[in-house]
């Protein structure tokens, strides 16, 4: 993506397979092993001063679910050498590195490095247990589990910490050298760069990777909900957790995707929205309450902080904010408003070369193509009538309630 909006040039390389219970845990930890060093620089430091030789480059991982993929982000941020005196060809040095990273690891006796695997092990493990100490966040897991049973799509992107425990440093380079064989490679390079150019080098550099058929990959469709699923859990918490799960049997790949997120918007992504306004600030019934549209999956999740005794109230007035939103209860105005909102997230989301690939990735994830300017122009063209149609399709799944344990006494 040729652009000289920036004063860097980003390499972001995404890796892309299905979500799956015996992968996640491994996949989760992978990208940490290959930032710890690589052949030519086998240890942290050593990588950490040949980024800073280039002009403090900078090297991230992540990995994170879309639908029920798994993907590992892998990104090299580096200086653009036109804007500066030096004649280091760091776009080319930043190309090699990132291949070095990825295909050239550190190793010891021909599998990856021990006390690497057990020291990034420990990280992942405490990463998964601040998600059981952030109560928000844990009850989002929980909800997903329980709403999601018997789908890849119940699980977290980081595995567990017995899945995590089980790892050797073995059979994590098994796992790696069959990820390099069978995963979807997909490398997006955000500068001002001449494209023919970046080309040949990405060419020279992951030639192993282009011989490959990845076979297609789809989300399983959302099940017909029989009846609204309840489940409660108790912990010493001071606030109670209300999540509450919907299926929309809309995703990012169907064309009413675009009214879908404008309905969310309306009903609970801004602090304009029904959810806000009605639960938060009218009825003084919650800490916060928005609700969250999963756009692969087609989940829209509502998360609320509540006091426990509230629970009945807080129930039937989310409910009933849904129900106005079937039944085409809002004005022109707030429409006109959560449309300007998501055009400006859009945009905000454009600007950083980060979201510009987040944005574009959507594509290779659903097979659906939606440029950013159709992406707004399909916001502008959203009627009344597509958001109340696409509101009666939504169906509550699951009720997720965390509450004290004094309470049950």
């Amino acid at each position: 993506m040729y652009t000289n909006k920036y004063k860097t040039n980003s390499l972001i390389l995404m890796i892309k397979a299905p979500l799956t219970k015996e992968t996640v845990a491994m996949r989760a930890l992978l990208p940490h092993i290959l930032q710890n060093g690589t052949a030519n620089s086998p240890s942290r430091k050593q990588l950490r001063e040949r980024l800073d030789d280039m002009y403090g480059a900078m090297l991230a991982t992540d990995v994170q679910k879309k639908g029920e993929e798994h993907v590992i982000s892998i990104r090299l941020d580096v200086a653009n050498e036109r804007y500066l005196s030096d004649t280091t060809p760091l776009f080319d040095n930043a190309i090699s590195l990132l291949a070095e990273v990825i295909f050239q690891p550190q190793l010891e006796n021909g599998t990856f490095v021990t006390s690497v695997v057990e020291s990034e092990k420990r990280s992942l493990k405490q990463r998964i247990q601040s998600v059981y100490d952030d109560k928000m966040r844990y009850a989002n897991v929980r909800v997903t589990e329980e709403m999601c049973k018997g789908e890849p799509f119940a699980l977290t992107a980081f595995g567990t910490e017995e899945e995590v425990e089980a790892i050797t440093a073995e059979s994590i380079f098994s796992y790696y050298q069959d990820l390099l064989k069978s995963n979807q490679f997909d490398l997006y390079i955000v500068g001002a760069i001449e494209g023919t150019e970046v080309i040949q080098k990405v060419e020279e550099k992951f030639n192993s990777l282009s011989e490959r058929k990845v076979a297609p990959f789809e989300t399983s469709q959302s099940p017909e909900v029989k009846e609204v699923n309840v489940v409660n859990d108790e912990q010493d918490v001071k606030q109670g957790k209300l999540h509450m799960g919907f299926r929309t049997y809309t995703t990012y790949a169907d064309d009413d995707y675009v009214a879908m997120q404008v309905c969310n918007g309306l009903y609970g992504a801004f602090s304009h929205s029904k959810l806000f306004i009605n639960v938060r600030e009218k009825e003084s019934l919650a800490y916060y309450a928005a609700s969250r549209f999963e756009s692969h999956k087609g989940i829209m999740m509502v998360m609320s902080g509540i006091e426990f005794s509230k629970y009945d109230r807080a129930v039937e007035i989310i409910k009933e904010q849904f129900e106005a939103m079937k039944q085409g209860d809002f004005t022109e105005a707030e429409v006109e408003q959560t449309k300007a909102m998501l055009k400006n997230q859009l945009l905000e989301t454009a600007d950083v070369a980060r979201g510009l690939v987040e944005l574009s990735y959507h594509q290779v994830v659903s097979g659906k193509n939606r440029s950013i300017e159709q992406w707004m122009q399909q916001i502008d063209k959203v009627t009344k009538e597509d958001i109340v149609r696409v509101a009666k399709k939504v169906k509550l799944d699951t009720i997720y309630f965390l509450k004290g344990k004094e309470e049950s006494q």
